[in-house]
């Protein structure tokens, strides 16, 4: 088990200027007032949106310019899953789908048995999705239709559900009980990994799914052998969620909530040195 203890600073620094001052000069990732999801788009390592319950941001730079996605006000985005053609959102409301590359979202919750999504993720035509009020769900069409998985597992998830782009049956979430969990039949059966205290993200490397990298309230770990073993990562000081790029794992992006916007560093050494993009 690791528990590491990290400090949160600075939170007065952005008080004085409120969210849609901050979201107009283009520098600031705008959130709102947490922190929810760090993520990397799969298909263009150089694109990262950062969310909390009122505001998203969206960077094509790597992190270097924000800039706000309207559409996704009030979204209270936590999961996110990227399939052919679709970007995908879970929240407090439901789901948003964007079709045009991350622009624009349009909220899209028809079939959903529960329409408050706090994990997400999925691969080809198929889509996992956790609910604190009916557990797992599963969809096969890509969104249309939904089934419940367990009622079991899945009501403390939060942020990705990683789906194996080999074995669509392998899983891997984040529990912010139990911490890193894995299910090898599809979220029938679930299995503890180990553990950051209070889990919110986990990430890995697709080429790679035995390489991960946990982030929450208790700090971040990296496991090398499918969490069999953790080691503990230094991230920035009040660094919450952690990221591993898809293309590269030596590629990490870190992010802390200040005030009403996300401050985002990059490592390209699998996190030793770490610096403002």
């Amino acid at each position: 088990m690791l528990l590491a203890l990290v400090a949160v600073g600075g939170l007065t620094l952005w008080a004085t200027r409120s969210a849609d001052e901050r979201g107009r000069d283009g520098n600031e990732a705008v959130v709102g007032g947490d922190l929810h999801s760090l993520v990397v788009d799969p298909a263009d390592p150089d694109t990262l949106y950062v969310g909390g319950h009122q505001a998203v941001s969206l960077s094509r730079d790597g992190g270097r310019t924000w800039e706000r996605i309207r559409s996704l006000d009030d979204a209270d985005a936590m999961g996110w899953a990227f399939i052919e053609g679709a970007v995908l959102v879970g929240g407090h409301p439901g789901l948003s789908v964007s079709e045009d590359g991350g622009r624009t979202f349009e909220r899209r919750n028809d079939g959903l048995p529960s329409s408050d999504i706090h994990s997400l993720g999925g691969s080809g035509d198929r889509l996992y999705a956790a609910s604190p009020a009916v557990g797992l769900l599963r969809s096969v069409d890509r969104g249309r239709t939904w089934e419940v998985v367990t009622t079991e597992v899945g009501r403390s998830f939060m942020g990705p559900i990683l789906v194996d782009p080999g074995d669509p049956e392998h899983l891997v979430a984040s529990d912010m009980g139990a911490g890193v969990v894995e299910s090898l039949d599809g979220g029938l059966t679930w299995r503890a990994l180990g553990r950051v205290e209070m889990t919110m993200w986990v990430s890995w490397d697709p080429a790679d799914p035995r390489h991960l990298v946990a982030s929450g309230s208790g700090g971040a770990a990296e496991s090398v052998d499918g969490g069999a073993t953790w080691t503990r990562l230094d991230v920035p000081a009040g660094a919450l969620l952690v990221a591993m790029s898809p293309g590269d794992p030596r590629t990490l992006f870190a992010a802390a909530h200040s005030g009403s916007v996300a401050e985002v560093w990059v490592s390209h050494d699998g996190g030793v040195i770490w610096e403002r993009p």
